[in-house]
């Protein structure tokens, strides 16, 4: 399978306090250039949740970015979704591609070596790594590991890493030169007072390298 562009991973967020959905924030993430928008929300019910992901999916979909669904394996069959991404406290990678089949791309997140490369031996598409600073976006992520933890984890495995965790305009740099092959962003986006203009500055560091 062809390695999926990770770049400018963006994952959608409801924020009610600034008056955005998921959709806004997808919205935004697509005029901007994102490569992959990634659907989470811990709170909706299973119906909810398959509504929500339908319509974000729509709009990645006829942007051309990847659509990932996080942690419904289900959903994200029912919904079409290019991918799912799953944690170390869901089902393991053996049972969730024996659901979603060959084709699908899967994500793992780790938080350590030994996590890293569980994924990768499992055959997990990208793992997705950190978090690699401090983040607000996560209320029980584990300590940052810093720009050295994510280049020895770039190292020691043959899939693509996709930071995790305080991702921004301002350390983007340093974490592509680490070897990452895409950053994932919440707050970075879906908190930013221009959510399209945040995406394409991020969009043009990748592309500058």
């Amino acid at each position: 399978m062809r390695l999926p562009d990770l770049r400018v991973y963006v994952i959608t967020a409801n924020m009610p306090e600034l008056g955005r959905t998921h959709c806004d924030v997808a919205t935004a993430a697509a005029r901007g250039g994102a490569t992959v928008i990634q659907f989470r929300d811990k709170t909706l019910d299973d119906r909810a949740f398959a509504e929500e992901a339908r319509r974000v999916g729509e709009i990645a979909q006829a942007a051309g970015a990847l659509f990932i669904v996080n942690d419904r394996v289900n959903a994200a069959v029912s919904v079409g979704a290019d991918g799912v991404h799953i944690g170390q406290t869901d089902d393991c990678y053996e049972a969730v591609r024996e659901i979603v089949g060959p084709k699908m791309i899967i994500g793992v997140s780790a938080t350590d070596l030994t996590e890293a490369r569980q994924a990768a031996q499992a055959g997990a598409d990208y793992v997705g790594f950190g978090p690699i600073f401090a983040t607000t976006s996560k209320n029980d992520a584990a300590p940052p590991v810093g720009l050295a933890g994510l280049a020895n984890i770039v190292s020691e495995i043959k899939q693509p890493v996709v930071a995790i965790g305080g991702m921004n305009r301002d350390n983007i740099g340093a974490v592509i030169a680490a070897g990452a092959a895409g950053a994932a962003h919440v707050a970075a986006i879906a908190g930013a007072t221009n959510m399209v203009a945040a995406v394409r500055a991020l969009r043009l560091a990748w592309e500058s390298q």
